[in-house]
């Protein structure tokens, strides 16, 4: 890995997303954990209390429901931030009608 490696994300922070798109928020989020739990599954890893590398053994390995708070806020923030790229990028998100 380069040392001088800068992230430079593109910048979302002017874009706001309409309250309507609070569910599909969260279920992207929880479509997020589904695709990390099943790789890290995939890979080997197992659920266990606490977090061991070596061992593959991960305590986020259960339902979206059972995650702590903290963690959901984490799989919610990058659906958030997919969302914010895709309607700088010019999209829009709405719901099909009828």
């Amino acid at each position: 890995m380069k040392a001088n490696y800068t992230p430079q994300p593109v910048d979302t922070s002017n874009v706001v997303l309409p309250t309507e798109l609070d569910e599909l928020v969260e279920v992207m989020a929880k479509n997020v954990h589904e695709v990390w739990a099943q790789t890290r599954i995939k890979q080997g890893w197992q659920y266990g209390s606490e977090r061991n590398d070596e061992q593959k053994i991960h305590p986020c390995l259960v339902e979206y429901e059972a995650l702590p708070e903290s963690e959901r806020e984490y799989d919610r923030n990058t659906a958030i931030g997919t969302l914010k790229l895709i309607v700088k990028l010019g999209f829009e998100i709405s719901p099909k009608r009828g």
